[in-house]
C-alpha cells in the first residue's frame, strides 16, 4: 500500500509498505478520502513538532470502508462504510468525571498516533461510526469537522428564531453557520476574506466584512437592537474577542470554538453588565458524530460547496504547499 509520513521541516514522504493485519480489537479500513484540517497545516508548519513523533502518518478527517476485522470485534462487516471519531480515551481516569472526549490523557488519533493519510489504516473498533450504504464518501470526509459544528451548536442551546453571529467564515465557521441555520437560527457571518464572504452569500447567509461595516450596528439593525442571542468565536484573533461581547445581547451565550493558544484581553465588564455566558467547546461527543452523519445522509446541507479540490494522496507535498498560497480555499480532500 501507499502511505505518507510527515518528516518535519515542511516535508512529507510517500512510501510503499506492507498492509498490516488488524490486531485484536481493531478494524482495518480501506481509506477513501481524507480532509486536510487546520491542525494538519499547523503540523506541516512545524508548530506541533514537540508533540508529533516523527515520522508520522497524519490525518483524521476521513471516510472509508471496512476491509478486515480483528479478533474480538463484533458489529462490523467487511464492505461497510465508516468514519472514525479520532479520540482515544483509554487513559481516562475517575477524576475525568466520565467526560471522555476531553479527559486529561486523551490521545488524538492522527496527531498522537498514526492517522488516515494512507490507503489502509488500522484503528480501534470503538472509534468507528457506521454510515448508510448510500452515503457519498466524499461528503462523509467532512463528518469530523461537521461534528465539531454540531457540538458547538448543541452546547450553545441555540433555539429557532434566535440570532447567531459567527465570527470567522473559514471551514469550521461555515459549518457552524450551516448547522445553526438548520436549527432555525437567523445567522450572520463576520469574515474579512471577500471570496469567503461571496461564498457565504451564495449559500444564502447574511455575511459582512467587519473592517468595512460596523458589525455591532449591523447586528443591531438586524435584531431591532436586541443583538445576538448566541455568538460563535471561530476566528482565533483578538479583534473577534473584542467584538464578541459587543454583539452579544442581554444574557447572550458566547461559544469559544477557536483555539487561542495565548491569553487574550477580554471585556469582563460586559459579562457583568449583560449577564453573558462564555461556553468552551472542544471537539465532539458520540452524539455529535451521529448528528453529523444524519445531516450528511439527509443531504440537507450544501457541503459539496466547501470542497475546494480533490487531489491524489501521492500529491501530498504539493497539496500542503498550495494551501499556504490559497487563502480563499476551504477544504481540500486527499483521495486515497
Amino acid at each position: 500500500m501507499i502511505a505518507t509520513q510527515y518528516e518535519g521541516d515542511k516535508t512529507f514522504s510517500v512510501l510503499e509498505k506492507e498492509i498490516e493485519e488488524p490486531a485484536a480489537g481493531e478494524v482495518r479500513i480501506k481509506v477513501a478520502y481524507v480532509g486536510v484540517c487546520g491542525t494538519d497545516v499547523h503540523i506541516y508548519h512545524g508548530m506541533m513538532d514537540k508533540r508529533v513523533k516523527m515520522p508520522l502518518t497524519i490525518g483524521h478527517e476521513m471516510s472509508g470502508v471496512v476491509d478486515a476485522v480483528g479478533e474480538g470485534v463484533g458489529g462490523f462487516d467487511v464492505g461497510e462504510k465508516v468514519v472514525v471519531r479520532p479520540l482515544d480515551n483509554r487513559g481516562e481516569k475517575p477524576s475525568d468525571k466520565g467526560i471522555s472526549h476531553i479527559c486529561e490523557d486523551l490521545k488524538f488519533i492522527g496527531i498522537d498516533s498514526p492517522g488516515a493519510m494512507q490507503q489502509y489504516w488500522n484503528v480501534p473498533a470503538f472509534v468507528l461510526h457506521k454510515l448508510g450504504a448510500e452515503t457519498d464518501l466524499k461528503l462523509a470526509a467532512l463528518i469530523e469537522p461537521l461534528a465539531v459544528a454540531c457540538h458547538d451548536v448543541r452546547l450553545a442551546e441555540l433555539q429557532a428564531d434566535e440570532t447567531a453571529v459567527v465570527l470567522g467564515g473559514g471551514p469550521i465557521g461555515m459549518l457552524v453557520a450551516m448547522v445553526a441555520k438548520e436549527a432555525g437560527a437567523n445567522v450572520i457571518i463576520s469574515e474579512v476574506n471577500e471570496t469567503r464572504i461571496g461564498m457565504a452569500q451564495k449559500l444564502g447567509f447574511t455575511a459582512v466584512n467587519p473592517t468595512k461595516v460596523d458589525l455591532v450596528e449591523f447586528v443591531k439593525k438586524k435584531t431591532d437592537n436586541r443583538l445576538a442571542e448566541v455568538v460563535f468565536e471561530v476566528s482565533g484573533v483578538q479583534a473577534a474577542v473584542d467584538v464578541m461581547t459587543e454583539v452579544a445581547g442581554i444574557r447572550g451565550r458566547i461559544v469559544m470554538v477557536a483555539i487561542h493558544g495565548q491569553p487574550k484581553s477580554v471585556s469582563l465588564f460586559k459579562f457583568f453588565w449583560k449577564e453573558l455566558k462564555l461556553i468552551g467547546a472542544r471537539v465532539y461527543e458520540p452524539e455529535d458524530y451521529e448528528a453529523a452523519i444524519a445531516l450528511v445522509a439527509a443531504k440537507k446541507l450544501p457541503l459539496e460547496q466547501l470542497i475546494t479540490a480533490v487531489k491524489p494522496l501521492t500529491n501530498i507535498q504539493e497539496v500542503f504547499a498550495s494551501i499556504d498560497t490559497n487563502p480563499d480555499g476551504m477544504k481540500v480532500l486527499m483521495e486515497c
